[in-house]
């Protein structure tokens, strides 16, 4: 089974999100840390903040943080509120089925077994679950960005970077 690129990015930003712990995130700082567009953000950040996943606030000093806790954030809840179809084959929506074995066929219970197991395995993850490594997380995806768009670390940012050794400078010129 493969996850729609909307779950995709919907959990991307509910990660970002659980590392970005210094107030609110705009949807650009999202789309730059991942490499992707704005445009795709959009609508995901819409229906996150519809459903409570995530606040949103408008003006200069606005954004969106975390709407829930992240050990109340299902990972399997998520991606039942965002995946359209759960169908692995075309006969497991029964009222659309064409399937000439349909009525007798053994295959679809085993793919619905399947599909309850891999269900039932992410309603077992939280956000704060897949976040447990947010030290890690956040320089790649918080900082990162940071270095890029020029915004101003504060003092308790600098002093968690990582030194680098010999005379380079933390912008890797010599």
């Amino acid at each position: 089974m493969q996850l729609t690129l909307y779950t995709d990015y919907s959990i991307r930003v509910l990660l970002y999100l659980a590392a970005k712990d210094d107030g609110p995130a705009t949807i650009s700082e999202v789309a730059d840390a991942y490499g992707i567009s704005r445009n795709h953000l959009v609508k995901v950040v819409h229906n996150l903040s519809q459903t409570g996943y995530i606040r949103t606030t408008r003006g200069k000093k606005g954004g969106m943080v975390l709407g829930r806790d992240p050990k109340d954030i299902s990972v399997g809840g998520l991606i039942r509120e965002t995946e359209p179809d759960f169908r692995l084959v075309e006969c497991l929506g029964e009222e659309t089925s064409e399937c000439p074995i349909d009525q007798v066929c053994s295959l679809k219970s085993v793919f619905r077994t399947a599909l309850f197991a891999f269900m039932n395995a992410l309603d077992g993850y939280t956000l704060a679950d897949i976040t447990g490594n947010v030290g890690l997380l956040k320089p790649i995806l918080i900082d990162r960005v940071r270095s890029r768009t020029g915004e101003v670390l504060s003092l308790r940012e600098e002093e968690a970077l990582p030194r680098s050794s010999g005379s380079e400078s933390r912008t890797g010129i010599a």
